[in-house]
């Protein structure tokens, strides 16, 4: 038997972009939407991550529109003063609630454990049972950037049957301390491992890092949700890429203003997704000195890592941790609004619960997928320093667009998920007002020098 389910959304994944669509959209409409997952609950890939994680950014840029996540700032510790970042099972715990809050409503069912069928059937894998939404029911893809964790990813090296090989997350339950660690990971997997590994007593000289390219992170300290904070920092970014001969040495430019940091200084990184980065992990994570660069893994063996570039000796014991899986998707832009699905990307740079949150606004407060389209073009994450050029582009240009209309810009200013909001009720102040001075002069400049490094030309040229 195949039961209907009456609704008008039928979004694929629980998971933060889903939760966030969701949310904006039941708070401002009568729809009724139909959640699909094949996971038991909401939360996405943070009911599988490894325990020791904890969102690289302030928990208020995370979640939904409706519930703020955190919100406090940390009294101890080496990040006291700045805004507490949530750990999972508090990440987890959010999102019970949040989920509870929409099926309260009574317009939004959750079907976990399901898997979508494609088109507008999905099927429970515990009883088998078939579900249909009406033909006038919309389709809203919110995995299209969906994570792989190592959890649930296979590593993407082959490994002796003789060699012990755990994702992130098993290394808190090996059962015997090896004499070495080989984490294999550039992103921000592998720094959480190292970071722990180190804050349970590893010697840094037992850690060996397999890091086949160097990433340029955030200073975590800059990127707090305080416009006083923030804001300064974008209007000296947009200044500094105005100016910018290459992106290159923009990148270097941005260091010198304490907004990019780099593990090595000696090594000019690559990759640029700029997960934030507290200055106490960047010192931490400088005190590993074997670390490995010659490409990606591609077999271990008992006593030797073979690389792309050459071989490695690693101790007969050593435990290999793979931090490897495709944390941060690039599948390519396409419009989110399509006749087929609704396909939820990030909107501004980087950010996407804010991304998929001010999707769920306007679907819920626009009828022409044209206009919908026109107020929220997609943005892509950053991979390379290019990626980052056009991430940042796109965002400006996106932010322009709904930034002009006058609800949506009332809307995003009172959502604590928007990292350039002023709230209402913030108090002037000097520092506030010599960066809004600053962004209106530069911003313009700013983004087209970017467009031109990023191999955009035009595209650079922001609305209003």
């Amino acid at each position: 038997m195949t039961r209907t389910v009456e609704a008008d959304y039928l979004v694929v994944g629980a998971g933060a972009m889903g939760m966030a669509f969701t949310d904006a959209l039941v708070d401002h409409s009568d729809a009724r939407v139909a959640l699909v997952d094949r996971r038991h609950a909401a939360g996405g890939h943070w009911l599988a991550a490894y325990p020791f994680v904890r969102l690289h950014q302030a928990s208020t840029f995370y979640g939904v529109a409706s519930t703020v996540l955190g919100g406090e700032r940390q009294v101890h510790g080496p990040e006291a003063g700045l805004h507490e970042r949530a750990d999972q099972p508090t990440i987890v715990a959010y999102y019970s609630r949040a989920l509870q809050r929409l099926v309260d409503t009574g317009r939004v069912e959750l079907f976990g454990g399901c898997d979508h069928r494609g088109d507008r059937t999905f099927v429970s894998r515990v009883s088998g049972q078939q579900f249909v939404v009406p033909d006038t029911c919309r389709v809203v893809d919110a995995r299209y950037l969906a994570p792989d964790i190592p959890a649930e990813t296979p590593p993407p090296f082959g490994a002796a049957d003789d060699v012990r090989v755990v994702p992130a997350g098993g290394v808190v339950s090996v059962e015997s301390a090896p004499s070495q660690w080989v984490v294999v990971g550039s992103g921000k997997t592998a720094t959480d491992t190292c970071i722990w590994l180190l804050g349970h007593g590893v010697d840094p000289d037992a850690i060996v890092w397999v890091r086949p390219r160097d990433p340029w992170m955030l200073n975590r300290s800059l990127v707090q949700p305080d416009p006083a904070i923030y804001l300064p920092m974008v209007a000296d970014l947009m200044t500094a890429a105005a100016s910018a001969r290459s992106l290159p040495d923009l990148f270097l430019a941005l260091e010198e203003l304490g907004i990019m940091l780099r593990i090595d200084p000696s090594v000019t990184p690559t990759m640029a997704r700029a997960p934030t980065l507290g200055t106490w992990e960047l010192e931490l994570l400088r005190t590993i000195e074997h670390v490995v660069r010659l490409g990606h893994v591609r077999t271990v063996h008992r006593g030797r890592l073979e690389l792309e570039q050459g071989d490695v000796t690693i101790a007969d014991d050593a435990v290999v941790v793979h931090c490897a899986a495709d944390g941060l998707k690039l599948p390519g832009r396409v419009p989110i609004w399509q006749p087929d699905a609704i396909t939820l990307q990030g909107v501004r740079a980087g950010f996407p619960c804010f991304g998929a949150a001010v999707s769920g606004y306007v679907e819920a407060t626009r009828d022409d997928d044209a206009e919908k389209n026109r107020l929220c073009p997609p943005s892509s994450f950053g991979n390379t320093l290019v990626d980052w050029a056009v991430m940042n582009v796109t965002g400006f240009r996106a932010t322009a667009a709904f930034g002009a209309e006058p609800d949506i810009k009332d809307w995003a200013n009172r959502v604590a998920l928007n990292p350039a909001r002023i709230p209402p009720g913030t108090e002037p102040s000097a520092a506030l007002d010599d960066a809004l001075a600053r962004l209106a002069a530069q911003t313009g400049p700013g983004v087209a020098r970017l467009a031109e490094l990023g191999g955009l030309g035009g595209l650079g040229r922001l609305a209003g």
